[in-house]
């Protein structure tokens, strides 16, 4: 065997897309989930609309090579590869949108789609207990796994916590910059202490863009992790364990991570 064939990952290889308020991210994962090119970043147009965004996530992704299926985390409730919502692009352009489909009409390849706190929560769980994945971006996201086992996705960033203002505006990225590091960082504290009143989670993996802005004494449970989840799990939406939920429509409805 040559060295160029020893030095070629193994196959599938997976595109990885991190949708994000602020950012575009794309990486090409091994079988493994180590990342073998990129990551490609570029800005997230204004405004984002569908077309815009896959304009650019091509953009990024073709000089990235070739790879065998696509995986996708969007910032909003994806059902069977459709948008629902999407408070942090503008929801009335995405609703309904066949994010799925027309990736894989764009890209040529089987696309699987899934909010994006649950892909990064598939990066950096450790499979034990009840485990909160909480990304801290431009807005706030949110999922919940037990045992490894993907729940129904829960968007509690849109929820009021406090006179009316939803956890995406308390702890988002505007809020930082309006009231500055130090005040965020205690209103960061008291959403650790509102999910594990909500949860009791066994572990809170703390993510996203601004989680290096995380300047607390974090109990022993919470831990921060390294923002390439959002890229580096895309590899596991291709798990077996998964298949069910990316089947046929009529029995995922029936599946656990439907809602996710």
């Amino acid at each position: 065997m040559d060295a160029e064939a020893t030095a070629t990952p193994p196959h599938p290889l997976t595109l990885a897309i991190d949708i994000g308020g602020s950012h575009l991210k794309a990486g090409i994962l091994s079988v493994s989930g180590t990342m073998v090119a990129g990551p490609g970043r570029a800005n997230t147009p204004r405004p984002s609309t569908p077309s815009a965004i896959l304009e650019i996530l091509q953009q990024i992704s073709d000089p990235l090579g070739s790879f065998d299926r696509v995986s996708v985390g969007f910032p909003g409730v994806v059902r069977h590869g459709a948008v629902y919502t999407a408070p942090n692009l503008g929801t009335e352009s995405w609703r309904g949108y066949p994010l799925g489909a027309a990736l894989e009409q764009r890209l040529g390849k089987p696309v699987r789609v899934l909010n994006d706190a649950s892909v990064q929560g598939l990066g950096v769980i450790s499979g034990r207990g009840l485990e909160v994945v909480i990304t801290l971006g431009t807005g706030m996201g949110f999922a919940l796994f037990e045992d490894g086992r993907l729940m129904p996705h829960l968007e509690l960033s849109q929820i009021p916590v406090r006179k009316g203002t939803t956890y995406d505006q308390y702890i988002g990225g505007a809020t930082l910059r309006e009231i500055g590091r130090k005040r965020w960082n205690k209103r960061v504290a008291k959403v650790i202490s509102y999910i594990d009143a909500l949860t009791a989670f066994d572990t809170l993996h703390v993510g996203g863009g601004n989680a290096k802005q995380i300047d607390l004494a974090l109990p022993e449970r919470v831990q921060v992790v390294s923002n390439t989840a959002g890229i580096t799990g895309g590899v596991k939406l291709w798990d077996s364990l998964l298949d069910d939920a990316f089947g046929d429509p009529h029995q995922a409805l029936h599946g656990a991570m439907v809602h996710a």
